[in-house]
C-alpha cells in the first residue's frame, strides 16, 4: 500500500471514529436529559395527585373509606387525567378503585402490578419507564395511607415522542455524518495525492541513483520538509560522486600509509623509556650515594628485574603489531604487587622531578597479562610526569567497585583541550608535538595503552581541563577479578581440607 493509501485510510478512519464517538456522546447526552427531565415532570405531576386526593380524602373521611375514597377520586381525575396520561388508584390488596378497565384495555396489567409489588411502605414513590409493543410508557407510584388500609395512586403517561425524536435525530446525524465523510474523504484524497508527489518523484530518483545513474537530482524545490529532503538528497548525491572519486586516491595512500605506520609502530615497540629512567635512577644511586651492602643488592637486583622485564615487555610490544590475531594469556595478578612495583620503579623518578607522588591500590587480584597492564600503568604515569611541573602531585588509586575494579591516574598538569581527548588515543597523534619530541614521545603511548585495555575488556575515560589537571579512569568489568576474600575462603577451605586429611 502506498503512503498515499495509507494517508487517505487513516484520515478517514481517524474523522470516522471522531465524528462518530462526538456524535454519540452528543446525542447520548441530550436523550438523558430529556429523560431526567421527564421524570422529574412525573415525579412533580404524581406528587400533585396525591397531595390532590390526600385533601379530597380528608374532606370526607368522617363518613368511612367505602365513601370517602371514591369520592376523593372522582373530584381528582377529572381535573388531572388526559389523553396521554391514565391515573389508576389500588388498593392494599391491589384490587382498583379506580382505572383498572383502562389499564386491561391497553394491556399493561402486568407491569403496573409488578410496580405495584416493587413500591415500598407508606410515603414511599417509585418511577420508571417501560416499553409496550412499539410505544413507551413512564410509570409513577405513590403510596399513602387511608385511615384503615395503604393506597397506591399510580400514572401512566405516553413518552414515546422522546424516542421518536432521539431515533429522528440520530438519523439526522448519520445522514450528515455520511455526506462529511464523502466530501472530507475526497478532500482527504487529493490532498494525500498532492502531498505525497514529491515524496514520489524523490523516489524515483532515489531508484535511478541506486541503479547506477549518479549524475540525476531531484528537482522539487521547497521551503518545507519535503523540498529540505530533496535538497539534503542532492547534496548527499553530489557528496558520493565526489567521494567516489577519491576512493581511488585514497585507498592507495592508506594503503601505504598503514604499511608506514605499522612499520613505525614495530620499530617502537622497544618502548625503552620509562624501563630506563629506572635502571639510569638506581645506577645513578649506586654512583652517586653511599649504600649499605644490602641496599646495593637490591639496587642491583631492581636493576636487573627491571632489565628481564624490558627484554619481555619489547616482545611484548612486538606483539601489539598482530594483537588482535594473537590473544592474550590471562592470569591472576594480585594488585599488591602491581602497586610494589609501580612504587619502585617510579619513586627515584618522582624524586628526581620533584613531584609529589602517591599509589595506592586496594587489595584485588586482577586477571590479564602483567607485562601488559604494567606498561599500560607506566605509560599512564609516564604521561602525567610529562604533564606536571616541579612541586605537582599525581595520584594513582584502585578501588573495588560492586561490578568491577576501576583505577584512576590523577594530576594537577598542563591538561588536554577538549576537543583533543577524542584523538589522544589515536596512534601517532600528539597534543603538543615540539613538547612530545623534547620528551621523547613519539605519540604511540596512548594507542597502545588503548589497545592493552580492549585486550582486557576494560574501559577508559578521559576528564581533563586545561591549567587544571587530567583523570584517567580505568575501569575493568567483574569478569577481569577475583576478589581476594574469594581467595581466602578458597585459602581456608583447602587447609580445612590438608588438616581432615
Amino acid at each position: 500500500m502506498r503512503f498515499a493509501d495509507k494517508l487517505f485510510f487513516m484520515m478517514t478512519v481517524l474523522l470516522t471514529v471522531i465524528f462518530t464517538t462526538f456524535g454519540s456522546w452528543m446525542l447520548g447526552s441530550y436523550f438523558q436529559r430529556s429523560i431526567q427531565r421527564e421524570m422529574n415532570q412525573e415525579y412533580m405531576e404524581n406528587q400533585t395527585f396525591r397531595y390532590l386526593f390526600e385533601v379530597a380524602y380528608q374532606s370526607n373521611a368522617e363518613y368511612g373509606d367505602g365513601y370517602a375514597i371514591p369520592r376523593a377520586v372522582d373530584s381528582v381525575v377529572g381535573n388531572l387525567e388526559s389523553e396521554e396520561t391514565q391515573l389508576f388508584v389500588a388498593g392494599e390488596d391491589h384490587s382498583f378503585y379506580y382505572g383498572e378497565t383502562a389499564i386491561r384495555r391497553e394491556e399493561y396489567l402486568k407491569t403496573v402490578t409488578d410496580f405495584l409489588n416493587s413500591a415500598g411502605s407508606e410515603n414511599s414513590y417509585i418511577c420508571g419507564i417501560r416499553k409496550l409493543g412499539d410505544r413507551y410508557y413512564i410509570f409513577s407510584v405513590s403510596v399513602v395511607k387511608a385511615s384503615e388500609q395503604v393506597l397506591y395512586l399510580g400514572r401512566c403517561r405516553d413518552v414515546t415522542g422522546i424516542y421518536e425524536d432521539r431515533q429522528g435525530l440520530l438519523n439526522q446525524y448519520r445522514l450528515a455524518l455520511s455526506m462529511l465523510l464523502l466530501i472530507g474523504g475526497a478532500c482527504i484524497y487529493i490532498m494525500s495525492r498532492y502531498i505525497t508527489r514529491p515524496i514520489s518523484s524523490l523516489n524515483g530518483v532515489a531508484r535511478r541513483v541506486a541503479s547506477g545513474n549518479l549524475e540525476i537530482r531531484s528537482k522539487y524545490r521547497s521551503g518545507d520538509e519535503i523540498g529540505m529532503l530533496a535538497d539534503s538528497f542532492n547534496r548527499m548525491a553530489d557528496r558520493l560522486v565526489e567521494q567516489m572519486r577519491e576512493l581511488e586516491l585514497e585507498a592507495k595512500r592508506k594503503e601505504l600509509e598503514a604499511k608506514q605506520k605499522e612499520d613505525f609502530t614495530a620499530a617502537f615497540a622497544h618502548e625503552l623509556k620509562t624501563p630506563l629512567t629506572s635502571i639510569i635512577g638506581y645506577a645513578d644511586m649506586l654512583n652517586s650515594i653511599e649504600l649499605s651492602e644490602e641496599e646495593r643488592r637490591e639496587a642491583y637486583f631492581y636493576i636487573f628485574h627491571q632489565g628481564k622485564r624490558l627484554e619481555s615487555l619489547s616482545h611484548k610490544l612486538l606483539e601489539l603489531v598482530s594483537m588482535e590475531k594473537t590473544p592474550i594469556v590471562c592470569n591472576p595478578i594480585p594488585t599488591r604487587s602491581l602497586e610494589e612495583n609501580l612504587r619502585t620503579t617510579m619513586r627515584p623518578i618522582f624524586r628526581q622531578r620533584r613531584i609529589k607522588g602517591k599509589i595506592s591500590l586496594e587489595k584485588c587480584v586482577l586477571l590479564g597479562d602483567s607485562e601488559l597492564l604494567l606498561s599500560l600503568f607506566y605509560n599512564l604515569l609516564d604521561n602525567a610526569v610529562k604533564a606536571v611541573e616541579a612541586n605537582g602531585f599525581i595520584l594513582m588509586k584502585g578501588e573495588c567497585k560492586p561490578d568491577g575494579y576501576e583505577i584512576k591516574v590523577v594530576d594537577n598538569g598542563r591538561g588536554i583541550p577538549e576537543e583533543e581527548i577524542g584523538r589522544i588515543t589515536e596512534a601517532f597523534y600528539m597534543v603538543d608535538k615540539s613538547r612530545s619530541r623534547k620528551e621523547g614521545g613519539a605519540g604511540i603511548g596512548m594507542a597502545l595503552c588503548q589497545k592493552i585495555i580492549n585486550l582486557h575488556n576494560g574501559r577508559l575515560r578521559i576528564e581533563s581541563k586545561v591549567g587544571e589537571g587530567t583523570v584517567m579512569c580505568l575501569f575493568f568489568p567483574n569478569s577481569q577479578l577475583v576478589l581476594d576474600s574469594e581467595r581466602d575462603r578458597g585459602k581456608r577451605k583447602d587447609k580445612i581440607g590438608r588438616k581432615a586429611v
